[in-house]
């Protein structure tokens, strides 16, 4: 047990010190005193999000609330879903389940990299949190990677972490996780 809590600390803080050195330092993200939307919106790459956020009337909520930790797909991520699929799902009659899929990617309160790490250590390398949506995102490692992975199997690594705004923190994940609700099969 001893040596594990040692392994624990080191994995710390070597993912401390790379998460430190990657994280957000080429773009708007370092503004602590823009929201959660207004730093999306200044960073190039969030814009397929913001556009999601806005159909699902998020937006207000996400400029204005919190703290929220969100766990923003980059515009890469969302290619990665079908075309059709994200169309249909930014109509105004599939709002319910865009609705359910951002709110997949947020948690309430303040989640660093540093508290995942905690929580991934104190649960002998699993932890989950439950997101605003309902369901469960869980965590682990791979290497000096922070993965979420949700019910289906889905993962997405998050790439940029620690971006602290005014209303919450976020981090940038390479995919699009998806909610017990939704999968890639039954999108609409």
């Amino acid at each position: 047990m001893r040596s594990y809590v040692s392994v624990c600390a080191l994995l710390l803080l070597i993912t401390s010190i790379a998460y430190g050195q990657t994280s957000f330092t080429e773009n708007s993200f370092l503004k602590t005193e823009n929201s959660i939307i207004e730093s999306a919106a200044d960073s190039g790459h969030h814009y397929t999000l913001l556009e999601a956020v806005k159909a699902a009337n998020l937006d207000k909520i996400l400029n204005e609330d919190g703290p929220f930790t969100v766990f923003a797909p980059s515009d890469m991520a969302f290619r990665k879903l079908s075309k059709v699929n994200l169309k249909e799902l930014l109509l105004p009659e599939n709002k319910k389940e865009l609705f359910s899929l951002l709110t997949y990617h947020i948690v309430a309160g303040n989640i660093t990299a540093s508290k995942i790490l905690k929580a991934l250590c104190n649960g002998n390398g699993k932890a989950s949190f439950t997101t605003v949506q309902g369901d469960k995102i869980f965590a682990s490692m791979d290497g000096l990677d922070i993965v979420l992975t949700d019910k289906a199997g889905n993962k997405a690594k998050i790439t940029s972490a620690d971006a602290n705004q005014c209303n919450g923190i976020i981090h940038e994940i390479d995919s699009v996780i998806l909610p017990n609700s939704l999968s890639v099969a039954n999108l609409p």
